[in-house]
């Protein structure tokens, strides 16, 4: 190597080097997830950071003692027909093609497909799919009255008039990771670059310590709630295995019965997810207030008149140059994963665009 080549050479790795930056990221689910592996690619050193004695945020996942796998916090389905998504997360698993699909349980225990088409209107007049199906299901979930939720929320799950029984049917890439979504998260965060810590709490002594944070906590609870709390709704998950190898005809159940009780997966329904002669395992589950629940939240409530949502505003401009929030909890907005990795990788891109 000439000594013009060498220089050059040298040059280059103390410019990397200067352009270096630590980084801590709080919170190991799919924003935070996404975001270190693309800042350590860019040879950024990344510190994440998990409150929970595990990776992957609320799409954890585990197999029981029967050989079923379980998602801790409720089923998570890929779905996307985002390309540039797809692209980006499908080399960190093999991926098993499943097209999601909803029965409702009627009060006579029969069951129609769900959202709605031809086949549920045979059963259940159009008069009555409001009041069947959409208002007992989004009053539980969100606690407040159908009226006062903004119509985005229901819109998410329109009624057809078609013979179509796909919960997703304009989305191109539904998979689910065939290792599941703790495999996924592991080799996502599988970089030099990367150290991880769980059972690691935020603290704001961490903060000097580092040159920038992405933070998924919730905005609300780090500035000390000094305008108030944000609403959030939370899910009590209730699993239980029963004697039996099959007990639904589906994945998901929904209730449309008046009991505190939304929907119920049964998990061996879902490919690649165990098999077992004897045992099924199921998880049903009660929305609540996140405060009845450990402080657990899940869900941000977008109300119609839209008072959250200025709330969460007034935090929002408090947030300093050296930190940027993420994720459902720090943008305060409900996220799909595929818009969470789409959101995550325009945060990431932006941040390596101005800190090179």
């Amino acid at each position: 190597m000439s000594e013009v080549i060498l220089l050059k050479v040298m040059y280059l790795k103390l410019l990397t080097l200067g352009n270096q930056m630590r980084i801590l990221i709080v919170g190991a689910g799919f924003s935070g997830a996404v975001i270190a592996r693309q800042l350590a690619k860019a040879g950024h050193t990344i510190s994440i950071i998990d409150k929970r004695d595990h990776i992957a945020g609320n799409c954890y996942d585990y197999t029981n003692e029967h050989g079923i796998r379980i998602h801790k916090y409720g089923a998570h389905l890929f779905h996307t027909n985002n390309k540039k998504v797809w692209n980006w997360l499908k080399p960190f698993s093999e991926w098993i093609k499943y097209e999601h699909r909803v029965l409702a349980q009627l009060s006579d225990g029969s069951f129609v497909p769900f959202p709605p088409n031809n086949e549920t209107i045979k059963k259940v007049p159009k008069s009555n799919i409001i009041d069947t199906f959409y208002r007992p299901y989004s009053e539980k979930m969100w606690g407040i009255k159908l009226e006062e939720l903004d119509k985005s929320i229901i819109g998410r799950i329109p009624m057809r008039e078609d013979d179509s029984d796909l919960c997703f049917p304009k989305d191109k890439f539904q998979f689910l990771p065939k290792q599941g979504y703790n495999n996924l998260f592991t080799n996502i965060l599988d970089h030099q670059n990367i150290n991880i810590y769980t059972n690691t709490s935020f603290n704001k002594s961490m903060e000097s310590s580092y040159d920038f944070i992405f933070n998924s906590m919730p905005i609300d609870e780090y500035f000390d709630y000094e305008y108030g709390p944000l609403p959030y709704r939370s899910i009590k998950f209730h699993t239980v295995t029963l004697p039996s190898p099959k007990l639904f005809p589906a994945g998901q159940i929904n209730f449309t019965h008046s009991s505190q009780f939304t929907r119920c997966i049964e998990w061996k329904n879902f490919p690649y997810h165990g098999k077992n002669d004897c045992f099924s395992t199921i998880t049903y589950e009660e929305p609540c207030d996140y405060i009845d629940n450990n402080m657990e939240r899940y869900y941000p409530v977008k109300d119609v008149s839209g008072v959250n949502r200025k709330l969460y505003k007034k935090y929002e401009k408090m947030v300093g140059n050296k930190m940027k929030f993420i994720g459902r909890c720090g943008l305060y907005i409900y996220y799909d994963m595929h818009m969470a990795i789409n959101s995550s990788l325009a945060i990431a891109d932006k941040f390596i665009k101005e800190s090179s």
